[in-house]
C-alpha cells in the first residue's frame, strides 16, 4: 500500500521509473519535477478524489483524435497526475491559426452524447475546482439547461451569490433555449475548460492544452470560452478554425449564451462578481 504521504518527486519516479534530480513546488497542488537525463515533468496533485482520473481520461481522449496537441501522460491514481512539461515560447500568429485548425478537427472527431465522459472518465467529473457531472442527454437545449446552467444557479442562489429576485432572468434562457441554441449539431468531442490559461504557446511553434474538463458538447462552448477571458490572435484561431470547419449563422451573437455556464462555475468558486457577469450574459443571449 502505497504511502499516502508521497511527495510529487516520489511520484514522478514511480510513474517514470527514473530518478529524480530536483523538485520544484509551483503551488500547494503542482510541481515541476527534473529526471534523470534532463527530461522536465509536471506532477499535479488533484482535487477532489475523481479529479486526477477524470482529467487523465480527457487528456487521453483529446489525444487520441491526433488532433490538438496535449502532453504526455506518463500515469495518475487516486491522488496524483503526471505529465510532459510543455516548454513554452511567444503565440504567434501561425500559431493560432494552426490550432483554430487542429481545435476544429478536434470538435469533429465528436462523441456518443452531450454529455458524455471520456471512455474510462468518471461520471462525476470537475471543471476546475468545481465538481461537473457528466450525464448525457439527447439534444443540446434540454442538456445545457439541465446539467450545466440550472445545478450552477442552484447554488449560487444557495449560497447567496446570486439574489432569488435576480434568477429568472437565467431561467428564462432555459426555457427559451430551444429558440436560442441556433440550428442543431451533432456532439462535439469538447476539451471543456478552454479558457486562455489553459492554452499553452510552446516553443515549437505550436500551441498546447492542459487541463481539460472534456466531455461530449456543443462546439461553440469551447469557443466562447476563449472569448471569456482573451486569447491571443484570436481572430487568426477562428480563421483557422472556419477554414476547417465553417461555424453556424449567428454563431458570434450565441458567444453570450454559452458563457453563461463557465461564469456561474467562477460564481461558485469565487463570488459575486462572477454572477454579475453571468446575468449580464443572460440579458444579452435573450436580447
Amino acid at each position: 500500500m502505497r504511502n499516502s504521504f508521497e511527495g510529487p518527486g516520489a511520484t514522478a519516479a514511480r510513474f517514470t521509473g527514473l530518478a529524480v534530480t530536483s523538485e520544484r513546488r509551483l503551488s500547494a497542488a503542482l510541481a515541476e519535477v527534473t529526471l534523470d537525463g534532463g527530461r522536465v515533468v509536471m506532477v499535479k496533485r488533484g482535487d477532489g478524489d475523481r479529479a486526477a482520473r477524470a482529467e487523465a481520461a480527457g487528456l487521453r481522449w483529446l489525444a487520441d483524435t491526433g488532433t490538438v496537441r496535449v502532453p504526455a501522460l506518463h500515469g495518475h491514481d487516486e491522488q496524483w497526475l503526471v505529465t510532459d512539461r510543455v516548454t513554452t515560447g511567444r503565440p504567434g500568429p501561425e500559431a493560432a491559426e494552426r490550432f483554430g485548425r487542429d481545435l476544429a478537427a478536434l470538435h469533429a472527431a465528436g462523441a456518443p452524447a452531450f454529455g458524455a465522459p471520456p471512455p474510462d472518465g468518471p461520471e462525476d467529473a470537475y471543471i476546475g475546482l468545481a465538481p461537473m457531472r457528466n450525464v448525457t442527454g439527447p439534444d443540446w437545449p434540454g442538456w445545457y439547461a439541465e446539467h450545466r446552467v440550472l445545478p450552477y444557479l442552484r447554488r449560487a442562489v444557495d449560497d447567496g451569490t446570486v439574489r432569488s429576485a435576480e434568477a429568472p432572468v437565467i431561467e428564462q434562457v432555459c426555457e427559451r433555449l430551444p429558440e436560442l441554441a441556433g440550428p442543431a449539431e451533432p456532439p462535439a468531442r469538447l476539451h471543456g475548460d478552454l479558457w486562455n490559461g489553459n492554452v499553452l504557446w510552446g516553443a515549437d511553434g505550436h500551441a498546447w492544452l492542459i487541463d481539460p474538463a472534456a466531455h461530449g458538447g456543443h462546439r461553440e462552448t469551447d469557443l466562447a470560452m476563449l472569448h471569456l477571458f482573451g486569447c491571443p490572435h484570436l481572430d487568426r484561431i477562428l480563421d483557422g478554425y472556419r477554414q476547417t470547419s465553417p461555424l453556424a449563422d449567428g454563431w458570434a451573437d450565441r458567444i453570450a449564451l454559452h458563457q453563461i455556464f463557465p461564469l456561474l462555475v467562477h460564481a461558485v468558486l469565487f463570488g459575486r462578481g462572477y454572477a454579475e457577469q453571468a446575468l449580464t450574459a443572460a440579458r444579452t443571449a435573450l436580447a
